[in-house]
């Protein structure tokens, strides 16, 4: 009775924890999105014109701002306003690095000739006889295979169970495992610490 018991109140927070942090992550972002509504001036705020809060009309109004910002870029008019930005950050020593790596990252996940994640391995980190997921983002060209003759990747090596922080590192293409493991598999695989590991077989 015991052990039956335990194992109903386990299937109910393998339930119950996903949903509540799925919900908790989503009104986390809403919320940070309604701040934007701080910006506009106190008389236009849609809260004093209603009367009352609407959850979520600041994801509506992001979304419309992001809207209008691409309509503009896409202008001569917005070109020209956009390269003057670019060109005053530019100019600035501290502003023109922020500025130039999130640009990067933008134009490599929403690119479509970026260098996103291709692919998922396996390799040797961080000592020889352990093994890691690394996600391939493209040759390195020129750097190091120059001195060797070997042909080098970049692969970016998350950490668990925060993979938006890692290691990017520079190895040779032949000490690498290819895999079958999707993108999607292998970040499931690396924020669950191992507990959710796909069905997927090294392809050599």
């Amino acid at each position: 009775m015991q052990r039956k018991i335990k194992n109903i109140f386990l299937t109910g927070i393998a339930v119950v924890v996903p949903i509540g942090v799925t919900v908790y992550i989503l009104f986390f972002i809403i919320g940070m999105m309604d701040n934007v509504l701080a910006l506009l001036p106190v008389g236009m705020h849609p809260d004093r014109l209603l009367g009352f809060h609407i959850p979520g009309l600041g994801v509506m109004v992001t979304v419309l701002l992001v809207f209008i910002a691409g309509l503009i870029a896409r202008s001569w008019f917005g070109h020209r306003i956009v390269g003057a930005w670019e060109r005053l950050f530019n100019r600035i020593p501290l502003v023109r690095s922020i500025y130039q790596a999130s640009k990067q990252i933008v134009d490599t996940l929403f690119s479509g000739g970026g260098t996103q994640f291709r692919k998922v391995v396996l390799m040797e980190f961080p000592r020889k006889g352990t093994y890691t997921v690394a996600f391939v983002t493209g040759e390195a060209k020129g750097v190091p295979g120059i001195l060797t003759g070997r042909t080098y990747i970049n692969v970016f090596v998350p950490t668990a169970p925060n993979p938006t922080s890692g290691y990017y590192l520079i190895v040779p293409e032949d000490e690498v495992i290819s895999t079958t493991m999707t993108i999607e598999e292998a970040f499931k695989l690396v924020i669950s610490g191992g507990l959710v590991v796909p069905e997927a077989k090294m392809e050599r």
